[in-house]
């Protein structure tokens, strides 16, 4: 067991800036799908500290959200002569749900009471309070949907953390996951104070969430909230703060970041187990239309033809001046885009597809071979395009892929990303993390939506988002 006190300096938010550290961690994609997020703090303000930002995403996303307090932190001033443990219990207890209400409006708190450094002695009784939450929370108290259930969310504090409580949480929180079935993340608080870069093990799973300004400054507030434990309760030194200056300079990072479990085969967040999947290379397509001329159906299946009919009748816009489609394959759907098109641009990193798309397509649309996000087309485009090719790239090239997206798109642009919901073997990605990856972008807002069983739409623009009544006065 780690050994180390709040009080010593500790390593500064300074070295970990420039080690690099954070910048080389790989994302985290939460799927906007996530049925609840259910937040495990072992002492009030955890929750702000350690996942404040994703809190604030989810519950924006609409994400239903519950907060477990398993203390109530009496023993963050241990001998003050000012606060007893029972005022430091209730003026915590009054801080969270301040905080959370910075976060997650609509949160659902639950205290369970349990001692202030005490988790050990009563690790029963979390794992059986915190099973109760997941059960309540759980598929059987949601309404029913077309789409099929996602997993339940639990963020727990990182058993890895070095300090007791927050150890056995989290060790607690992974039990009751693996038997619930549910994803798993945990979030380091005073890792950061005692580790150092050069702490990291390759056995480690860690991840970063990237803020928005919105969702920082959220975070800023709940941090702030904690009166008790960022300022001190009174001059004496036995009332020092706890959250020392450089655990406030974490806080104001521009990621959050969490080490994801891959419990049992299964990505405890959808992308987690797969980010390190790299992009599908050329021969993988080459040798898949190797003597097939339309591998996937697109001209004779009722299925394509009637997502290719909704994607087509979910443009916002009768006509747009340039459009560009990433993936376009034989041309069949480039071929009615091109219809709705002043100029029309169609992208694969293949061959074969590309000539059947020429000999479909003639002179109409101007057809390139490009290895996407490494290239991408030149120009400025009012219709971007990204249908069944998001999953072909890993976490890292999908987000390269949204930014150069983002840089062609003209201001009053649209980007339309349409993919099959159901896992497939062998691809870095699924169609859930590729729109959960564009919901989270601040630089795109979403105008309408599809979602089935099979497939999801994305219609997204600018913000704001105006719907197509309002534009044209009818609304």
């Amino acid at each position: 067991m780690v050994r180390f006190d709040h009080r010593d300096a500790g390593t500064s938010e300074a070295a970990w800036r420039a080690s690099g550290f954070l910048d080389r961690l790989p994302p985290l994609v939460v799927s906007a799908a996530t049925p609840h997020l259910v937040v495990l703090a072992a002492h009030p303000d955890d929750e702000a500290l350690g996942a404040a930002g994703l809190l604030v995403r989810s519950s924006r996303r609409g994400t239903p959200v519950t907060v477990v307090v398993a203390t109530d932190g009496e023993g963050s001033h241990p001998g003050s002569p000012t606060h007893s443990p029972a005022d430091l219990a209730a003026r915590r207890r009054l801080e969270l749900v301040e905080a959370v209400a910075c976060l997650a409006p609509d949160a659902d708190v639950r205290f369970l009471g349990l001692p202030d450094g005490g988790l050990r002695e009563h690790r029963a009784a979390l794992h059986q309070e915190l099973s109760k939450v997941l059960v309540s929370v759980g598929p059987s108290d949601r309404a029913p949907t077309v789409a099929p259930p996602g997993r339940l969310l639990l963020c727990a504090p990182w058993r890895g953390d070095g300090h007791r409580d927050h150890r056995i949480a989290g060790e607690v929180a992974a039990a009751v996951a693996a038997e619930q079935d549910a994803q798993l993340v945990q979030y380091p608080i005073w890792w950061w104070h005692w580790a150092s870069p050069d702490d990291v093990s390759d056995q480690v799973t860690m991840r970063r969430l990237t803020l928005t300004p919105d969702e920082r400054a959220a975070k800023s507030r709940a941090v702030s909230a904690y009166r008790s434990q960022v300022s001190p309760l009174s001059p004496d030194p036995r009332d020092a703060a706890v959250v020392g200056p450089e655990m406030l300079l974490r806080a104001e990072r521009e990621v959050e970041v969490f080490v994801a479990d891959e419990p049992r085969g299964a990505a405890p967040v959808q992308a987690a187990a797969r980010t390190t999947a790299e992009t599908l290379p050329v021969a993988f397509f080459d040798d898949f239309y190797r003597g097939r001329s339309d591998p996937w159906g697109f001209e004779t299946r009722w299925y394509e033809r009637r997502k290719r009919d909704l994607t087509l009748a979910a443009l916002p816009r009768p006509r747009f001046r340039a459009g560009v489609e990433i993936g376009c394959s034989t041309g069949v759907l480039t071929a009615s885009l091109a219809a709705r098109c002043d100029r029309m641009t169609g992208v694969d990193l293949a061959q074969a597809p590309l000539d059947a798309a020429r000999r479909r397509l003639g002179q109409a649309v101007e057809l390139l071979r490009l290895e996407v996000p490494r290239e991408w087309p030149p120009g400025r485009f009012d219709l971007v395009v990204l249908s069944e090719v998001g999953y072909y790239f890993s976490a890292t090239d999908l987000e390269t892929v949204i930014d150069r997206a983002l840089e062609s798109m003209s201001d009053d642009g649209v980007l339309v990303a349409c993919h099959w919901r159901h896992p497939v073997a062998g691809y870095p990605l699924g169609g859930d993390e590729v729109h959960a990856a564009l919901a989270a972008r601040p630089g795109l807002a979403r105008l309408a939506r599809h979602l089935e069983q099979d497939f999801v739409l994305d219609v997204l623009v600018r913000p704001p988002a105006v719907s197509v009544a309002t534009a044209e006065g009818l609304a």
